[in-house]
Formats: structure tokens, C-alpha cells, sequence
């Protein structure tokens, strides 16, 4: 066998962890890694316009593939540009893999050209974060960061000086096999036993679920029906656990709807499954409350909690269920059921008037058509910001689509990024970018890397000119809005300019005709629709202790623009309550 430098070997060990693509830019101290790329088939480089962009990419391809990723920068500026991507991928719980090269390990300390110290930049958006600064490391400390990023679920990054990835490799190097998957994690039986007597004595059981739902959506509903339990969900639940739901009261947080809100805090026992929700005001302080998470560190952290579970939701629910009493009296989920439909009834006569006239277009009803031509099988990346408020309430979720944002780490600019990450995974999967014109601007060169690589994501463009969730923020404050504005340029035409399928939409009646022909083109495309920048009707109730920098309580809000087919599913688990 040739003798290997560290770069080859760097290479090779990405390849037998599932690695089929390093994301990033070229440059001095990356140049040794990218050539061991350039000889090795089994793996790809995918050159992006920023290494922002590389991180985004990388979490996006973890999240849909639920394997190791990964993407890189060259030293100082070029690694310093993957830090806001990477701590997307970090509180995302996506296993991405990140090198930072470095100077030259003989300048490190003196203030050399481009110098950053790597190991502290990335201390906190990583489980594992080393330097690479003698070849005998190798291949030992590149396995450990592998399996840190994997079996903890999150970003482990490398360091490298450019002059050790010349070197060469050890060559009696020891090569273990290496971990490419998580376990599962039963509770044991004394929570168990404890969780079924705590359950059997409530009268009223709320289910509030998260991205930890992934994969148990039969097992909550199966639970949810012996318990006779309402089931709510935060944001990161809803592609998981709201379809074929006939329990649903929706959503609560910041941007909910229905009454998931009501469920939670009226309810004697909350069961908190697979969900790290972040905003306590939601939770209730006066009810028992159960946390089942499979990660301890998350256990207690937004809420006092009676009972603290660890475990997986699905074996969890799979321990639960055959032991817990069946319960017969319907009454709290009944009503619930009911407040949630006429939450929902209320909510959507605001955009049920006129829709296909209103100039400029209501976002909402972009959202909604969007939904109803988009496959069913679709990836959705969702900008945050008022796109979030659209894709939470109006992308329908069936077991099949995705989507994902940057819904822990509250980015902006990471639709379009994503977009590519969960494009090269399967060319032939439709792939929508829900972008703000306030995002897609931020990261518009990676728009190029689309023309490049001909990858066919669907840009669809929310363009209201402005900040527009900032500018909310602004008004439920007192302040005025100020520094909101966006001159815009056509988009269409910049995208027909850089080689790509581009249109402009202005009037509701081409809205649908324009969506359906970008989806018929085989290459990236991007619908530039100019929304209304007006589209949330705010009531005067509101208060500005409602403002945590995101969003508002929807729970207390009318947005306009309804909530697309919930208002349907709502009623339909309406018809299924018993009359007397």
C-alpha cells in the first residue's frame, strides 16, 4: 500500500464515515485536503461562494440524511465564516463534521498573516473541538471527533495547520471501526412504573411534542388515544407529529395557532415528549409536568418538572403504553378539540375575501398555493422570520415533506444554503427555498453555486421589501419602524442574468401558473412574488413583554392570512367527537 499524508488519510477516514461530500472554499492551508479530494472518487468537493454557506449546507444534508456531513474553511477568515452555520448544525442536533485549517504550525502564537485560534472560535457551537498539531495524532483524534459529532448529535471541528496535511501519515496508524449510528434508550422501569402511576391518577393529560417525535408518530397516537390526550406540538414537531393527527390542537410558542396553548396549561398532567422548547412563558407552572427526552442535558431546563425521563420517545411510549390504564372519559380532549377548531375558524376569515385580487399579494396566500402545488414529498427550507410564520402555518405535513430551518439558532440567510445541502442528497427530489428577500440577499452568491452546480432548488422569494418580522418587533415595542426598508432589484432578472429559470410575480392570478412552470424546469429557479409588507393585523391587547426578539405569542395574535388546511383537519377531528 503507497505511503498516505495526513490529508489522504483525513480523506479516507471521511469516506468510511459516510461522507460522500465536503462543503467549503478553496484556499492555501486547504489546498493539500482538497487535492487528496480531487484524487479520490468516493467523495466529492462542492465549491459554494462562502463558507457560511458550507456549514448551513453540511447541517441541512445531516438533518435529511441523519448521517455524518461535513464542510471546511481555510485559515483564519475563511474557518471564521463557518461559525454561524455551525452553530445552526450544533443546536440543531445535526452530526456535521467541520476542518478549520490553520497557519503554519511553526507561526502559531506570533501574530502571523490570517492567524485566529480555531479552538477557542468554535468552543461553544461543537461537543468536540481539537487540533490536529502532530501527524501522530492521526488517525485517532479525526475518529474521536467523528464519533462525538455522531453519538452526541451535534458539530465536532478539527484543526489543521496546512503544513501538518503535507505531512506523512503515521504508518502503522490505528484504525478502528467506527460509529455511523445512535443507539436507542429505554428508561428504566422505576421511571416507567412512576410515569404509568402519575398517568393513571390524572384526570386530564396534555401530549406537547418536539423534533424527539421523529419516528414515533404511531406510538403517540396510539398513546394519545388510550389516554385520551390532546397533542400539541412546538415548531420542530409539527413535520413529525401533526398529519394524521386526530388529536391535534395545534402549535403554541411564538408562533402558534389553535389551542395548543390552552391544552398545556389547562390540562393536570403535561408530558413533554422529544421537545427542548425554549419559551417557559408558554409552559404552565401550576400542573405536573413530565420531560421525556433522550438527552439528559435537556431534562428540567425550561420548566420544573415532576418526573424527568430519559430516554427515547419511542421505546419510552413502547414501555408506557401497554401498561397504562385506559381511560374512557373524553371531555377535556373533546374540548379541546373544539376550542382548536374554533381557534382556527376565527383565525382564516381574515384572507377568505378577495385573495386572488389584493395587490400587493398576501403572503399568505403564496404560502397556501404553494402547499397545494408543491409535492408530497418536498423539502421545504423555511428563512426565519416571516417565513417561518407562513411555513408554520401553512405547509401541510403528511409523513413524507420536510422541512427545516434555522428554528433553534434563529438565523437569517439559511434557506437558500440549506436548500443546497438538501438538494445534492437527491437530485431528483424537489427541494423549495422559502426565502425572505432579507435572507436571500445576505447569502445571494450562493444563489450562483445552484447555476454551477445545475442543482434544481426552487427559490420561491417572499419579497415585501423589508425586515418585515424586525419591523413587528419594532411596533409591538412602541418604537417606530426604522432601518427596515429594502431597495430591491428585480430578482427574476438577476436570476435569468446568472443562467438560471427566473419570473416575477406581481398579481395573484400568476402566482399559480408561475410556481407550476419553475416546478416543471429541470434547473434551479426562483419565483421572485412581491408580497404586502402590511400582513399581520395586530390586536391591542398585545404587550410588549410579548416580544422575546422573534416573534409574538399567537395565542394572543390574529395573524391574517388563516392557517391553510389545519382550519380542514380541525374540523374533521371535530366531526369525529361523540355528541350525546
Amino acid at each position: 500500500m503507497a505511503k498516505q499524508n495526513v490529508s489522504e488519510q483525513f480523506v479516507d477516514i471521511l469516506v468510511r464515515a459516510g461522507v460522500k461530500r465536503l462543503y467549503g472554499v478553496v484556499g492555501d492551508s486547504l489546498n493539500p485536503v482538497v487535492d487528496a479530494i480531487r484524487r479520490n472518487a468516493a467523495i466529492e468537493w462542492v465549491q459554494v461562494r462562502h463558507e457560511e454557506s458550507a456549514a448551513f449546507a453540511a447541517g441541512a444534508e445531516a438533518q435529511i440524511t441523519g448521517t455524518l456531513a461535513a464542510c471546511a474553511g481555510s485559515c483564519g477568515p475563511g474557518n471564521l465564516h463557518l461559525v454561524n452555520g455551525l452553530y445552526d448544525a450544533h443546536r440543531s442536533m445535526a452530526p456535521v463534521l467541520a476542518l478549520a485549517s490553520h497557519i503554519p504550525s511553526s507561526e502559531i502564537g506570533l501574530g502571523y498573516f490570517q492567524e485566529t485560534h480555531p479552538e477557542l472560535l468554535f468552543q461553544e457551537c461543537s461537543h468536540y473541538n481539537e487540533m490536529i498539531s502532530n501527524p501522530q495524532q492521526m488517525p485517532r483524534l479525526l475518529q474521536t471527533a467523528i464519533q462525538h459529532a455522531i453519538g452526541r448529535g451535534g458539530v465536532s471541528v478539527v484543526s489543521m495547520p496546512g503544513d501538518i496535511a503535507s505531512q506523512q501519515a503515521p504508518e502503522k496508524s490505528i484504525e478502528h471501526a467506527l460509529v455511523t449510528s445512535r443507539p436507542s434508550v429505554k428508561p428504566g422501569d422505576a421511571e416507567i412504573d412512576t410515569l404509568c402511576r402519575m398517568i393513571d391518577k390524572a384526570k386530564r393529560v396534555t401530549l406537547f411534542c418536539g423534533s424527539g417525535t421523529a419516528g414515533a408518530h404511531a406510538e403517540v397516537m396510539e398513546f394519545a388515544e388510550r389516554v385520551k390526550a390532546p397533542v400539541g406540538h412546538a415548531l420542530r414537531g409539527k413535520e413529525w407529529i401533526q398529519y394524521d393527527n386526530p388529536y391535534d390542537v395545534g402549535m403554541s410558542g411564538l408562533l402558534g395557532y389553535g389551542a395548543a396553548y390552552e391544552a398545556t396549561n389547562e390540562c393536570d398532567l403535561l408530558i413533554l415528549l422529544g421537545t427542548d422548547f425554549p419559551y417557559n412563558a408558554f409552559l404552565p407552572t401550576d400542573v405536573k409536568i413530565v420531560q421525556v427526552d433522550v438527552r439528559p442535558e435537556h431534562l428540567g431546563r425550561r420548566s420544573k418538572l415532576d418526573l424527568a425521563v430519559w430516554g427515547d420517545v419511542r421505546e419510552t411510549l413502547r414501555a408506557l403504553t401497554p401498561r397504562v390504564k385506559v381511560k374512557t372519559d373524553r371531555k377535556f380532549l373533546d374540548r379541546m378539540l373544539k376550542k382548536h377548531a374554533d381557534a382556527l375558524e376565527g383565525v382564516v376569515k381574515a384572507y377568505t375575501r378577495k385573495v386572488d385580487k389584493h395587490v400587493p399579494i398576501h403572503p399568505e396566500y403564496v404560502a397556501s398555493v404553494l402547499d397545494d402545488v408543491a409535492d408530497d414529498d418536498a423539502v421545504f427550507t423555511v428563512d426565519t422570520g416571516m417565513c417561518n410564520v407562513w411555513a408554520a402555518r401553512y405547509l401541510t405535513p403528511n409523513g413524507r415533506r420536510r422541512v427545516i430551518g434555522s428554528f433553534s439558532h434563529g438565523s437569517m440567510a439559511n434557506a437558500l444554503p440549506q436548500a443546497i445541502g438538501a438538494q445534492f442528497t437527491d437530485r431528483s427530489r424537489q427541494v423549495v427555498s422559502m426565502s425572505g428577500d432579507g435572507g436571500f440577499t445576505m447569502l445571494m452568491g450562493d444563489f450562483l453555486t445552484l447555476v454551477q452546480y445545475d442543482l434544481p432548488v426552487k427559490v420561491v422569494l417572499f419579497n415585501n421589501s423589508s425586515l418585515g418580522m424586525v419591523e413587528l418587533e419594532m411596533l409591538v415595542a412602541g418604537l417606530p419602524s426604522f432601518g427596515t426598508t429594502n431597495k430591491n432589484p428585480d430578482f427574476a432578472a438577476i436570476a435569468r442574468a446568472a443562467g438560471a429559470y427566473g419570473v416575477r410575480v406581481e398579481k395573484p392570478k400568476q402566482l399559480e401558473g408561475a410556481l407550476k412552470d419553475a416546478f416543471k424546469h429541470k434547473g434551479p429557479a426562483l419565483v421572485d412574488v412581491v408580497t404586502d409588507p402590511n400582513a399581520l393585523s395586530i390586536p391591542p391587547k398585545i404587550s410588549a413583554d410579548m416580544v422575546t426578539g422573534f416573534a409574538l405569542s399567537a395565542s394572543k395574535i390574529v395573524l391574517d392570512g388563516g392557517v391553510g388546511r389545519m382550519l380542514q383537519m380541525a374540523r374533521s377531528n371535530l366531526r369525529n367527537v361523540p355528541r350525546p
